[in-house]
């Protein structure tokens, strides 16, 4: 008991505290201790189930295709593929087959800047962005001042959540999109987590031109080729010349089918990445080594660790019993159930990818699974599975069904006004030539609404993209848009707006609205 005027103060409480907790496991400082010692043979057994677990799940999911592999200790302990790299073309999916990454890039590009802002130079993670990509700007000057490599890695600038992500669906090149940034609202500064792929991407780019060469070049030059991963690449087209590599597969809510495809060249270093089971095992071991491989230092460990550990809170805890979440530079980092820490990064292209890794460092432990289908839960069912295997000798609950439903409200259809049934009996349109014209905003540019043969249609984006548009009811069209972030049966609504019987003033697109640039003026 501590009485009344004790002259022990709250660094000495704490320090007790520290102890009582190092009694568990005295041989690591209080920080590291864990909730249980996990015995070699558990991990053995878990590493022995894989195969099982990974064939079930992949039955039940119906996904086209999967790789997954295990590293522990500084090796590969397991590594097989499962399925066709093209439904229905027999062509078998093995630990070479090389995948699409999607958003598990973020933490491969990590390791890339974490190596050049470890080496010669001055360049840090908190280097401001600004003085390393000329013309980079966000909406607060002063913010765009401060800005850091760091920051925008971990998603904390205050851009909205996946800025600049439409640009990019209607083909709008990275210049473009990084330029237009700056007309996006913030969030405040360095208090929350708002996902982007291309505030991570302006990072990564300032990097690469600092040092003077393209992204792609610089990731090869001091990651892949260090490593050994041969077939891995930040390039579309060398994942395209691969002959052995899986195809894009969508899922449309009924069934898998061949998608057209994913060139995510725009925002590579969030999303671009290209790899094989066996390549990004190696990746993993080299993280797992704090920045070794074997043998070599590849990156710094300070830098590393600066990438792997809480650079932000990126879920809340709903309750004073449950844990938060966070995000590092590019990597997600959690606690786990046995107190143990979690490095972690799913990635999806709803036009055909999903993929997951999690690595236990205190266990010298990873695994990954990659997939050539649209994200259904998966890959995360399967390493879930594994690592609750691994720290408890039985999943702690049915991860399959519980990934499968979280992730399906993700890809549900976007409908933000078209609610209801279209009706029966319409207001009919104005005369269409009303509506044909040149509109647009300082964000999305220029549109054009054009008539040809008794039907309006749509024109957007730089190639431009064009949508034939359907009458809803009196000045209100639509049209049924397919793309990264528009899901299979997503509509559009454009709505036009002006004195009756006369040309539109303006036209508003609904999906547009939460980015603040959902309405294009009429041009002279």
């Amino acid at each position: 008991m501590i009485e009344r005027g004790s002259r022990i103060g709250v660094a000495a409480l704490m320090a007790m505290s520290l102890g009582m907790a190092s009694i568990a496991s005295a041989q690591v400082p209080p920080p590291e201790t864990v909730g249980d010692q996990i015995p070699d043979e558990r991990i053995e057994a878990a590493i022995a189930d894989l195969d099982t677990l990974s064939s079930t799940i992949f039955a039940e999911s119906g996904i086209p295709g999967l790789a997954v592999v295990a590293v522990w200790r500084g090796e590969v302990v397991f590594a097989k593929g499962y399925g066709e790299r093209v439904l229905g073309e027999g062509a078998p999916i093995d630990p070479d087959t090389v995948f699409q990454l999607a958003s598990l890039s973020k933490p491969i590009a990590a390791t890339v800047v974490a190596r050049r802002v470890g080496g010669a130079g001055p360049l840090s993670w908190d280097s401001p962005v600004a003085e390393l990509l000329p013309g980079f700007a966000l909406a607060d000057p002063w913010i765009s001042e401060r800005v850091t490599l760091g920051d925008l890695f971990s998603h904390r600038s205050g851009l909205p959540d996946h800025a600049g992500d439409d640009l990019e669906d209607l083909g709008f090149d990275p210049e473009t999109i990084l330029e237009r940034l700056k007309l996006l609202p913030l969030a405040p500064f360095r208090r929350q987590e708002l996902y982007t792929n291309f505030g991570l991407t302006a990072a990564a780019l300032a990097v690469a031109k600092a040092d003077g060469r393209d992204w792609a070049s610089l990731s090869e030059e001091l990651l892949y080729r260090p490593l050994g991963m041969s077939r891995t690449s930040s390039r579309y087209q060398d994942y395209l010349d691969q002959d052995n590599h899986a195809a894009l597969h969508v899922w449309d809510g009924e069934r898998f089918h061949r998608s057209p495809g994913r060139n995510p060249d725009a925002q590579s270093p969030a999303g671009g990445v290209s790899s094989s089971a066996l390549d990004l095992a190696k990746w993993m071991i080299m993280v797992l080594g704090e920045g070794s491989f074997a043998g070599e230092r590849i990156v710094e460990e300070a830098t590393l660790l600066a990438a792997t550990t809480p650079q932000i809170i990126s879920r809340q805890p709903s309750s004073m019993r449950a844990r938060a979440g966070f995000y590092g530079y590019g990597f997600g980092v959690s606690v786990q159930p046995s107190a143990r820490v979690v490095l972690s990064h799913s990635g999806a292209f709803y036009l055909g990818t999903g993929t997951n890794f999690m690595l236990m460092p205190s266990l010298d432990l990873g695994i990954a699974a990659i997939s050539n289908g649209s994200p259904v839960g998966a890959v995360e069912a399967i390493t879930a599975n594994f690592m609750d295997l691994v720290q408890f000798g039985a999943p702690t609950r049915d991860w399959w069904p519980a990934y499968h439903a979280r992730i399906a409200a993700l890809n549900a259809p976007r409908i933000e006004t078209l609610v209801g049934e279209r009706p029966s009996d319409p207001t009919p349109a104005s005369a269409l030539q009303n509506y044909v014209g040149r509109y647009a905003n300082a964000y999305f540019g220029e549109l054009i609404v054009k008539e040809e043969a008794g039907q309006l249609a749509l024109s957007i984006g730089p190639g431009p993209i064009t949508e034939p548009l359907k009458h809803w009811d009196g000045d209100t069209f639509f049209y049924e848009p397919v793309n990264e972030n528009m899901p299979a049966g997503s509509m559009a609504a454009v709505i036009f707006k002006g004195d009756p019987d006369m040309p539109a003033e303006s036209l508003t697109i609904d999906l547009y609205e939460e980015s603040g640039f959902g309405r294009f003026e009429r041009l002279p």
